[in-house]
């Protein structure tokens, strides 16, 4: 087990380091389940309380934080602490066992270009014209349709599946399960649909409904995806029909994540899981949607968003704004909004009083 030293974790973190710099510690926990060889994180004082419960020679903990009153040799100090708790986790983590070089049960197309340092797993499929960088890691039943290029450095978890011509940058992770450029949902009719009737209408139409088929546009696009890309275990990112979809560089997709087809997503965005987004969306920089949102097809939202967890997006939404709710309004309306539905039922109350007292004025005190 790769053991590390207290000094040289301090100057991966660029953290201060208080005590005997030169201990060495093999893995991290929680404070009351450290043990002598553990890292213990305890950044915040209730955290540190369970120290005394463990038996951890060294700790992570907060700025102010005396480290000789919790029974400490050793401390590193985290002005920052989840930043550091990134640094830390980022150290010792071995990442998966892949051995180097190509598994023999693993199908290689005689035309790939494999780079220089891959390991590739048992039972990976790997197709005609495929591009793969150097130093890529990909585990068990990862397969990568024909003309996919991936970058250097990426590491791709089993079953992963990559379509046919999708562009994916350095540094990408993809979390088991993951499926990238599968086809767009896009279908229609020969004669006007239900649904554009409903649209047309505001659903008043009082027509029956008629027999309809529905005929597959094809997705002849493809998805692109930048540098330093993370996607969860089951997210989907679908193709696009002409023009590509794209996910810009830095961007984390979280589990069971939908973005269909044509989407255009900026740089730097988080979005939490079961978020869905329906086609054609543009989406700017540093956006953080959280977890259940959902956003409407063929509206822009601009850069620096924040959407509340499970607010439905239906319009554009300015740079900047701040987002909650169904449908999505700016938080500080959504509070006065569910304040109002709270009092809701006191109001028809009083309401009721009134009615009662204009329509019997002679009973009124």
């Amino acid at each position: 087990m790769a053991e590390f030293s207290v000094r040289d974790i301090a100057a991966a973190l660029g953290a201060e380091v208080l005590g005997a710099a030169d201990l060495f510690v093999s893995g991290v926990a929680e404070p009351a389940a450290a043990g002598s060889e553990h890292l213990a994180l305890a950044m915040r004082p209730e955290y540190a309380d369970g120290l005394a419960a463990g038996n951890a020679r060294v700790a992570v903990i907060g700025a102010g934080m005396d480290w000789q009153a919790l029974g400490l040799d050793a401390a590193i100090i985290a002005p920052r602490p989840r930043y550091a708790m990134a640094g830390v986790t980022a150290a010792m983590d071995p990442g998966p066992d892949i051995a180097p070089g190509v598994h023999p049960m693993a199908v290689v197309d005689a035309t790939a270009e494999i780079g220089e340092g891959a390991a590739i797993g048992p039972f990976v499929v790997i197709g005609k014209d495929v591009r793969i960088g150097a130093r890529v890691r990909i585990a068990s039943h990862v397969s990568i349709q024909t003309g996919a290029v991936i970058g250097e450095d990426a590491l791709l978890h089993e079953g992963v599946r990559i379509c046919h011509r999708v562009q994916i940058g350095d540094r990408f992770i993809a979390q088991p399960g993951a499926v990238l450029g599968g086809d767009g949902f896009s279908f229609v009719t020969p004669q006007k649909s239900q649904v554009e009737a409903a649209r047309e209408s505001l659903g008043t139409a009082k027509d029956a409904a008629t027999d309809q088929s529905w005929v597959r546009i094809h997705s002849l696009g493809s998805l692109i995806i930048g540098d330093d890309v993370e996607v969860g275990a089951n997210a989907a990112i679908d193709r696009g029909t002409i023009a590509h979809s794209r996910i810009g560089d830095g961007t984390k997709v979280d589990n069971l994540v939908h973005i269909g087809h044509n989407c255009v997503i900026g740089r730097d965005c988080l979005i939490c899981g079961q978020t869905g987004f329906a086609g054609s969306v543009q989406m700017g920089d540093r956006v953080v949607l959280g977890g259940k949102c959902g956003v409407s097809d063929n509206i822009t939202i601009g850069s620096d968003v924040v959407a509340a967890g499970a607010s439905k997006l239906f319009t554009n939404v300015p740079s900047g704004r701040m987002v909650m709710g169904h449908p999505a309004v700016k938080m500080d309306t959504h509070v006065e909004m569910y304040k109002a539905l709270r009092r809701l039922p006191r109001t028809a109350r009083a309401v009721a009083e009134l009615q009662k007292a204009v329509s019997n004025p002679d009973k009124t005190p």
